[in-house]
């Protein structure tokens, strides 16, 4: 794996060094910029607070922000199993993309390639699961909705960079909602997600769906727990021990 890192650092990150073994996770986020040099000058400015680790660019070039070895401050409140506030934990990715505010842009293949060297060698070098890499939607999901529907998951997976799911058999066997909603949460629950009650229905209930649906089926977000939907997340859920 050839890369060319590029280094820019950023002042934001906590002075603690922190071990190897204490990186568990990859999180994956967009910039949601109009441009690189907008990402940078926010990224780099100590005023705002905010890093990540790496940042790569529409044309595929790596810039590390942040040592490894230090907390970047990229997920904001966050849980995901049983981490709580994930930058003590991981490791942040930014890929530069306008987001959906400003003009949301598919990923450039150069720029996926180059995130897919940068998180195989990531994860070879802290034993990262593939239950571990996530989107910060996945983590924030009533805040977040980066790197959104466009990104390619499946792809990903098939470079065995976090999960997806097989040809699944959809057989249309009628299940009441509230019977769905349980099993749905319940294995939304094993595979990771958070900030929810697997129990009784609450305006959450949607954000939750849709952090699902935009990794999982990212051509059908509507709040909608269906049978395809239920099917994949019990799929998913087989996972959690991984």
């Amino acid at each position: 794996l050839l890369m060319t890192i590029k280094i820019k650092y950023s002042p934001n990150y906590s002075k603690k060094t922190r071990k190897n073994k204490d990186i568990k996770l990859i999180v994956i986020h967009y910039t949601g910029m109009q441009s690189k040099i907008e990402s940078l000058n926010r990224l780099l400015n100590s005023k705002h607070k905010v890093s990540c680790h790496y940042l790569i660019d529409r044309r595929g070039e790596i810039l590390k922000l942040v040592d490894d070895n230090k907390i970047a401050w990229h997920a904001g409140k966050s849980k995901w199993k049983n981490f709580n506030n994930l930058n003590k934990n991981s490791i942040g990715i930014e890929l530069v993309n306008k987001g959906h505010e400003h003009g949301y842009e598919k990923f450039p293949k150069i720029q996926i390639r180059e995130l897919i060297n940068l998180c195989l060698h990531l994860k070879r070098k802290y034993k990262i699961k593939n239950t571990n890499i996530v989107g910060h939607s996945d983590i924030a999901p009533l805040r977040k909705t980066d790197p959104g529907e466009k990104f390619p998951w499946k792809q990903l997976s098939k470079k065995k960079i976090g999960l997806w799911y097989k040809n699944l058999k959809f057989r249309s066997k009628k299940l009441d909602q509230k019977k769905m909603r349980k099993l749905f949460f319940m294995n939304l629950y094993k595979f990771g997600f958070r900030y929810f009650s697997k129990n009784k229905e609450t305006k959450k209930d949607t954000f939750i769906i849709n952090a699902f649906k935009r990794r999982f089926l990212p051509d059908q977000i509507d709040g909608l727990i269906d049978q395809k939907t239920l099917i994949i997340s019990q799929y998913l859920s087989r996972y959690s021990k991984n």
